[in-house]
């Protein structure tokens, strides 16, 4: 499994500044922003994370296991599960939970348990049981964020279910920025962690980053 790796402090100020810019971002769109929690569609379909997501989830796993141990537990075992179920299909290093970089591996990546729900979604109450160390992705889903598409143009991406109906310029409006700049810092930072293989593979490869899988990370 991943190598344990040092959460930096800084990623609380990534937090706290995207959390504020979901706020405002849902504020400005009001009703065309339809995400409760209990709207799950999210939850489901393998998603890559960075190695700076992979230690959020470790230290939310190690405070649960203080706070709240019967939660850790069920989060540990539909990991498990989830492995069990999907591993053999997965495209990198079961040894490490390393998602494989070359272009072979994410055409696989692309159909990988794709109706998989997350192992952090309690299938009971249908929210996530690490909901404030969730990943980066699942912070910025819903609202208009911008993107780089697949011919390296801009555009606003958005959850399919929120803003049904409104015009090009109602959805610009309710754009989430998004600190890209703090969190490849961080990462940069994550990278000096030699002992950390995904940490390792960074440094020594910036423009393809190793990534993994969250039932991974829960269980680093």
């Amino acid at each position: 499994m991943l190598a344990r790796v040092h959460l930096p402090a800084g990623d609380s100020e990534l937090v706290q500044i995207v959390d504020a810019a979901l706020a405002d971002a849902a504020e400005r769109a009001g009703p065309w922003l339809v995400c409760r929690p209990g709207c799950t569609q999210c939850c489901y379909g393998a998603f890559a994370i960075n190695a700076l997501d992979a230690a959020r989830l470790h230290a939310g796993m190690n405070a649960l296991r203080a706070s709240a141990p019967s939660t850790a537990q069920a989060l540990d075992e539909r990991a498990r599960s989830w492995l069990d179920e999907h591993g053999a299909a997965f495209p990198g290093d079961l040894a490490t939970g390393r998602l494989g970089a070359s272009a072979a591996d994410r055409a696989c990546f692309d159909d990988f348990a794709n109706h998989a729900p997350c192992p952090a979604l309690d299938p009971v109450t249908g929210r996530c049981d690490i909901y404030a160390w969730r990943p980066m992705t699942c912070r910025i889903f819903g609202p208009p964020v911008r993107a780089a598409g697949p011919g390296g143009e801009e555009a606003l991406g958005h959850c399919e279910l929120c803003f049904a109906g409104a015009a090009p310029a109602q959805v610009a409006a309710c754009a989430m920025p998004v600190p890209d700049e703090l969190e490849a810092r961080l990462l940069a930072e994550i990278a000096g962690h030699r002992s950390d293989p995904l940490a390792a593979e960074t440094a020594a490869d910036p423009a393809e980053p190793p990534e993994t899988v969250v039932s991974f990370a829960l269980l680093r």
